[in-house]
């Protein structure tokens, strides 16, 4: 929650054809032992109705494509009642968008996903609501209603909220001042509720089964101490850790992904705070960066901060950052690079809608500024544009719910016909998409990637990244060079000559772990014999 060529008709159809006819089969699923999300800033997604609004339906219809790219599991932002766009800042909590439809479509889309062998998370931010939400509504001046102790409040006579940090009122992208107040979250009622809650989304029939139920949860800015104030405190003792034990006497499989708040490594959410998961903010730093040193070094501190049995989820994007192609400056060798990266590592990669096209998207720097954006949600939406089907932007089943409202992000990143769409990039053997497959698959079919452990090579100050996967007998070897000039690889002799190596981007070809590397070139070979 923190405030980024048109081709020939007949090989378009064709491949697109091609697409839709592997999708109708998929692949069996690859092994549990790690996740690939695929995470879905919601509105922006698929449009089944022509409202332009990303919903239910429509991503219903378009799970054949997550499936198809490699991806397990997706990850959904907040679907509740909201004020705002993004779905955060609830005014009802058990309760779907009318915008995304009804709760049998949500339903429906989850037996879907499951069909398809796919996991789904749903984005849960409960710790604020929004004006309009019952409990506060219903509240105002009134400190013996029912809900007023639901809230925290800055007078005894309950008229003023407690406010989302310092501001009581947040600006959205329609112009609307709209408040945000803080949950009482230390209120034994609230935390019955929102047990409650999660345990229907968990688990909607009670009967332990899970039918219809999600696989897991996002915890939206989770902290122990809620913004600082000293009013919502020792959280994970006392509010997340019940509510996750819950949880998990009901659905023992059901995991926990926590947004840590500040965005650092994570340890005490993966702790003291009883997480599954966290981001691995860091590590998408340097990855951003594409520096060697930096790489390593955040892989060590990313690994000690790492409890057993824990997983930090590994990204480039995300519904808050700016977009990785416009990270790298629209170089696709090093947008290539950042990818082979991030799905080589150990822990379960993140790939964010559009990801996998090159969408790019920056949000404006000067925000809030003298002479600059004022602060609003908007700022985000240049890194949540609709998700590109067609070439053209303006093609049924496009969301571009941004547009033809009071407010439009002039300077927006997709345009009509400019190679970054699905229906493009299948057509292109070379293109970021089919990059994206192909480690995927590869991921899949490779246990050692998928879930053995890692081993840093080369730790020199030459600038070949070398990123040693191994289970049992079996070893992936995954080279870059991240300098600008050409460079060696600098292996121990027996890795780099002694083993009958693979390229495994070569159609098994025999492949050289000492060979030179052009920049930016990434090399990935394997072994199933013992070094």
């Amino acid at each position: 929650m923190k405030p980024t060529r048109l081709l020939a008709a007949l090989a378009t159809l064709f491949a697109l054809a091609t697409l839709s006819a592997r999708a109708a089969t998929p692949p069996p699923a690859p092994p549990a032992t790690s996740q690939v999300f695929y995470q879905i800033f919601f509105r922006s997604f698929r449009d089944s109705n022509g409202d332009r609004i990303g919903d239910l339906k429509g991503l219903t219809s378009r799970l054949d494509y997550i499936r198809q790219l490699g991806a397990t599991t997706i990850l959904l932002t907040p679907l509740q009642p909201s004020p705002y766009y993004h779905n955060y800042f609830a005014n009802a909590f058990k309760a779907i968008d009318p915008a995304y439809g009804t709760l049998d479509d949500y339903f429906a889309f989850i037996r879907a996903a499951h069909a398809q062998g796919l996991k789904v998370y749903l984005d849960e931010e409960f710790q604020y609501v929004a004006e309009g939400h019952p409990w506060w509504r219903d509240s105002i001046c009134k400190p013996h209603a029912k809900y007023a102790g639901y809230l925290l409040w800055k007078d005894k006579q309950h008229c003023v909220a407690e406010p989302f940090l310092d501001k009581p009122k947040w600006l959205g992208y329609d112009g609307r001042d709209i408040g945000i107040a803080m949950v009482n979250l230390e209120n034994p009622a609230v935390r019955a509720y929102f047990r409650d809650l999660l345990l229907y989304w968990a688990d909607p029939h009670g009967d332990g089964s899970g039918r219809d139920g999600v696989d897991g949860f996002r915890i939206d800015h989770m902290m122990d101490d809620l913004d600082h104030k000293g009013l919502d405190k020792n959280l994970f003792q006392g509010f997340w850790a019940p509510l996750f034990r819950a949880l998990k006497a009901r659905r023992p499989a059901l995991r926990i992904l926590a947004e840590q708040a500040g965005w650092g490594y994570g340890r005490k959410w993966l702790s003291a705070g009883h997480v599954d998961m966290v981001f691995a903010f860091p590590l998408r730093g340097a990855l951003v960066s594409l520096d060697k040193r930096q790489i390593v070094d955040t892989l060590r501190a990313t690994a000690a901060a790492t409890p057993p049995g824990k997983t930090q989820v590994i990204l480039l994007e995300n519904h808050d950052v700016d977009r990785y192609m416009s990270e790298v400056h629209d170089d696709p060798a090093k947008a290539r690079a950042g990818a082979a990266i991030e799905l080589m590592l150990k822990g379960d990669p993140l790939i964010y809608y559009g990801q996998e096209l090159g969408m790019r998207g920056v949000q404006p720097k000067n925000v809030g500024k003298s002479g600059g954006i004022p602060l609003t949600d908007a700022v985000g939406i240049p890194v949540r544009e609709a998700f590109r089907w067609r070439a053209d932007l303006e093609a049924a089943g496009s969301a571009t719910w941004y547009r033809g409202g009071q407010w439009f992000w002039k300077d927006r990143y997709n345009r009509s016909h400019d190679g970054v769409s699905l229906q493009e990039e299948t057509a292109r053997p070379d293109s970021l998409y089919h990059w994206y497959a192909r480690l995927l698959a590869l991921r899949h079919a490779r246990p050692e990637i998928d879930g053995g452990r890692q081993r840093i090579l080369c730790d020199d100050d030459s600038a070949v990244l070398c990123i040693l996967r191994e289970q049992g007998e079996r070893r992936t070897l995954l080279l870059v060079n991240l300098g600008k000039t050409a460079a060696r690889p600098r292996l121990d002799a027996k890795l780099a000559a002694g083993t009958a190596w693979t390229d495994l981007l070569d159609d098994g070809e025999p492949g050289a772990a000492d060979g030179t590397l052009q920049p930016m070139q990434v090399r990935i070979l394997g072994t199933s014999s013992p070094l």
